[in-house]
Parts: structure tokens; sequence; C-alpha cells
């Protein structure tokens, strides 16, 4: 199969999710939505890494390293990204790469709207709030049979969701975590987390 200009067909790539420059500037208060591009854009690049295995497809949709130094109060907010968040995250993405099959279609992303809290600043280890929400659901179907796993955790920056924990919160050592693989698209929750 070729494209529309005659070379061979466009790979999926990753979509931008905030504006340029956003994890830069100052946080505000402002409540995501999941029904604007920004949302449908996240979404798009979480798939696309669970559906590669190669977690830079998911960088746009991850929650920005310059907004985290920003947000966390802790010795080295960069190193904690790195080694912590990000590392904890492609573990957490090959699990599912493995649980997903290769023919599997995206069907949508529950956010279960109703456990959305604002974490203010002290809580957490956190200089600056963020809206949080936990037990997302991502629903896919693969053979024809409908199925899903839980992302744990969203949180905002200025106005946009970001993916922060896509298996689990807390681990006790280096294993990557699928969180809540289910036939069927599951419970969105429990309400909680940072």
């Amino acid at each position: 199969m070729q494209s529309a200009t005659g070379g061979p067909p466009a790979s999926p790539s990753a979509l931008p999710v905030g504006p340029p420059g956003a994890a830069s500037l100052p946080q505000t208060s402002a409540l995501p939505r999941t029904d604007d591009t920004a949302f449908g854009n996240a979404v798009h690049d979480i798939w696309l890494a669970v559906t590669t295995g190669d977690p830079d497809d998911a960088l746009p949709a991850f929650f920005p390293q310059k907004a985290y130094l920003q947000v966390k109060a802790v010795g080295n907010p960069a190193a904690d990204w790195d080694e912590r968040l990000w590392y904890d995250f492609t573990l957490d993405l090959a699990a599912v790469h493995k649980l997903v099959p290769r023919d599997a279609t995206l069907v949508k992303v529950i956010v279960p709207a109703q456990y959305t809290r604002w974490i203010g600043p002290g809580a957490c280890y956190n200089n600056v709030g963020y809206w949080n929400v936990p037990g997302a659901r991502v629903v896919y179907q693969a053979g024809g049979v409908t199925r899903s796993f839980g992302i744990a955790s969203f949180i905002s920056w200025r106005g946009d969701w970001y993916l922060v924990h896509l298996g689990a919160e807390v681990r006790s050592s280096a294993y990557g975590i699928v969180d809540d693989p289910e036939v069927g698209e599951g419970v969105p929750g429990p309400p909680g987390g940072c």
C-alpha cells in the first residue's frame, strides 16, 4: 500500500498535548476536559505507545519534566522524574504491551470525573497544586472481545490532563504492573491517590 504521495504509508506518530513551552509556565487551576483536542491527542499517544511498545510515543502525553520540577518539593525532582516516574512508566508500558494483542483496536478511555480532586500545595510533597483523577480505564477490542486495563493516575498542568502513573503509583521493586486488566470495560476507580 502507498500513501497519496506515492511513497510508503505514513507511520502513526505522537501528537502534541499541551501548547509548546507550557511546561515552563506557571500552573493554573483550570480544570482539564476530556472532550477536547488535547485529551484526544493524549489518548492517541498512549494507545500508540501501547501498540508499538515504544514509551517515547507517549512522551507528549506524559507529565512534562519541566512542570514536574515546579510541582515537586523533593531533593532532586529531575532525577525523581527520570528514575522513578518515567522509569516506572517504561516498565508498566512493557507489561501492557505484552498483554494487548497486535490486532487490538482502541474503543475509548473512561475517565471517572466523580473522582477528580484538587491536590493542593503541601500535599504529596508538592510545591504547586494540580488536578488528579485516578482509575481511568482504557477499553479496547481484540478478536471480537472487549477488554480493558486501568490508568492509575492522570494529573493536570495548565488545564490539560497528562498521564503520570500507568500501572501503579507505588511499587515495592522494579517491575511492570498492568492496572486491573479485565474482560469488558471494568470499573473505573477507586478514588484517592496523589
